[in-house]
């Protein structure tokens, strides 16, 4: 990638900041919701249910003084299957290779174990490697006495280099936090062209938007269970430049025949709504029609067959 000799906004490169943030926390903790707002547009899915984020989704925030890349992480977790083995090696794989570290945890639950877990994690980072405490979701405690009362016991989990509250859905603070992590940066010229908001491949960025479709309204046990693979993504053949389609072929993949009734729903009805769903926002990421072809398939305990895993991409 070609190095800029001027960084964006006239800021000279002497005194330009770049470099890798992330955010971690347990999962559920608001990581994703707080990246699309800090890039300021949809970069990573969000869901109400936990471990929903399964790698770590660089989004690009372009300023004139600093590029903050954040990389937001799958929920640190004690895990359970081998799948999540795999999603903690994602995070303290991340972890080793940054700049600045978020730790984000939500304002309306108190500090937890896997607080804790979390806290002792970021202990053991080398000296040089600050890290922010992020209480995210203020938004859903309104009295400001029990927010100070939060922000104290997030201050007693660990030495950090600043706590900010934040909350994504309102934007509260969120420019004081990118300031905060940006600050932190080393010095250095822009990483990533102007504009570029994500250096995620277009396939899974649809994968991940036909899985965050899926997580919509589903059973607790399911989530976990959901994997998605994009098959094929080509032009429909004989359409003018003016009418174009794209063929987007999606599987669906879950564990078990009776999830797979889940998935799909009365007559089809279910997995009807996840292909609109999806299929809107995928025409939104990718600027053209799309048709979308969805198929759910069982693969047998696949969160913990290695093989499995890898054929899925974990």
């Amino acid at each position: 990638m070609p190095t800029p000799s001027h960084a964006p906004g006239g800021t000279t490169p002497a005194e330009f900041r770049s470099g890798f943030a992330c955010l971690v926390g347990r999962p559920n903790a608001g990581k994703s919701t707080l990246t699309n707002a800090l890039v300021g547009t949809k970069v990573a899915i969000t869901s109400g249910r936990p471990q929903t984020t399964r790698h770590a989704i660089r989004g690009i925030v372009h300023r004139t003084d600093a590029q903050l890349v954040l990389v937001d992480t799958p929920g640190l977790h004690r895990p359970r299957t081998l799948l999540g083995q795999r999603l903690n090696d994602v995070v303290r794989a991340t972890l080793s290779e940054v700049d600045v570290v978020g730790f984000c945890m939500p304002a309306d639950e108190p500090v937890g174990r896997g607080d804790r877990f979390i806290a002792e994690e970021l202990s053991r980072l080398p000296k040089r490697t600050p890290v922010v405490a992020i209480l995210t979701k203020t938004d859903k405690v309104g009295d400001a006495d029990r927010i100070g009362a939060r922000l104290l016991d997030v201050a007693g989990l660990g030495d950090f280099s600043d706590i900010v509250p934040v909350s994504a859905i309102r934007s509260y603070q969120v420019d004081v936090l990118a300031d905060v992590l940006a600050a932190r940066l080393p010095t250095g010229p822009a990483l990533y062209p102007g504009g570029e908001l994500t250096d995620e491949p277009e396939q899974v960025m649809v994968a991940e938007l036909v899985r965050e479709a899926a997580l919509e309204g589903v059973r607790d046990e399911l989530p976990h269970s959901l994997a998605v693979v994009v098959e094929e993504m080509i032009p429909r053949e004989g359409r003018s430049p003016q009418n174009p389609l794209l063929d987007v072929r999606v599987n669906v993949f879950v564990e078990r025949p009776s999830q797979k009734a889940i998935v799909i729903g009365s007559g089809g009805s279910r997995l009807k709504t996840v292909g609109t769903r999806a299929r809107g926002q995928i025409e939104a990421l990718l600027g053209t029609p799309v048709f979308l072809d969805l198929h759910v398939k069982v693969a047998k305990d696949w969160q913990r067959d290695p093989r499995q895993l890898r054929r899925l991409g974990f």
